[in-house]
């Protein structure tokens, strides 16, 4: 029985490579985007572009069409998932200096000069095993959470930019090991790896295509990803490991394995966290004592 194709896609990319005029290419793309109605992210900078679109199966094949027909970006790798309505709620395209920012002012550099080798996913799952490697998950605090590799080492800052800071502070961690970087797509991977190797690091490498492209190949299945893969749309987590799955993420309630994410009834902090059905009602969706309290604190004034 020939299986019936999803009716829209969601595309996941990114490429360095150099825009003399981010500004003006954005709102090309905006044009073509808003005619072919897809809807999603993207940054535009300097030093490449970085995307993440839904649309019809269709419209999202032009979309591929028409980056791979551009001599700017016709070397752009598409990661697809099937899908079955759009999952953003609207498109945002935005022209920055950089479309992965380091902090590294004017020793930035591009990783069109300075990258880490590409592993495979069966060479990742193998240089996993080695007894003299460190493995450094460079996402965001909340996608850790979610789901990471085993005995994956999660920075301890609060932005990407701060991570030099934190490098420099632990070298100690790092000196003389195998060192393992990822992240969801690989973007993060090519600049920070080149950025350890600047450092002095030499055995440095970093997942081809990230947790992506790791989640589909076939030989591994995912196998030693603890958790859900965090990604930036509606479905909010999707399933990597087909041969030993985990739960890694708590209800903050409880503490029983929930891989449920809200975001805090108090706006003003709106933090995600892990919130079981049953502990909603208990906790208001309030990620704290303290936000529930200053709320309570706020309806009390306006009384």
């Amino acid at each position: 029985m020939n299986e019936v194709p999803s009716p829209y896609q969601v595309l996941l990319y990114y490429l360095y490579t150099p825009v003399e005029d981010p500004e003006g290419y954005r709102e090309e793309h905006r044009v073509f985007c808003e005619e072919n109605d897809l809807l999603g992210r993207v940054l535009i900078g300097r030093e490449g572009i970085n995307g993440t679109v839904s649309g019809t199966t269709d419209n999202c094949k032009k979309y591929m069409d028409y980056m791979l027909g551009d001599p700017r970006t016709e070397k752009t790798e598409f990661k697809v998932d099937p899908a079955e309505e759009h999952l953003f709620p609207r498109l945002s395209i935005k022209a920055r200096e950089e479309i992965v920012t380091l902090g590294l002012g004017e020793e930035d550099f591009s990783p069109l000069e300075t990258t880490a080798k590409h592993l495979s996913a069966e060479e990742w799952h193998e240089a996993m095993q080695g007894p003299n490697t460190v493995i450094v998950d460079i996402r965001n605090d909340y996608e850790h959470k979610l789901g990471h590799f085993k005995g994956a080492v999660l920075p301890e800052v609060r932005n990407f930019r701060d991570t030099p800071q934190w490098i420099s502070e632990n070298r100690h961690l790092f000196e003389g090991k195998k060192i393992m970087t990822y992240c969801t797509g690989g973007i993060r991977c090519e600049k920070f790896s080149g950025y350890l190797l600047r450092e002095g690091f030499e055995d440095v490498v970093q997942l081809d295509g990230g947790i992506v492209k790791y989640s589909k190949d076939e030989k591994t299945q995912g196998k030693d990803f603890e958790g859900q893969m965090y990604v930036f749309d509606k479905r909010i987590g999707i399933p990597v490991n087909q041969v030993n799955p985990s739960v890694v993420a708590r209800c903050v309630a409880c503490d029983t394995p929930c891989e449920r994410y809200v975001n805090c009834a108090n706006k003003a902090c709106n933090e995600q966290h892990f919130l079981c059905e049953e502990c909603e009602g208990k906790t208001e969706r309030f990620c704290s004592n303290e936000c529930r309290e200053i709320i309570r604190a706020k309806l009390a004034a306006e009384q």
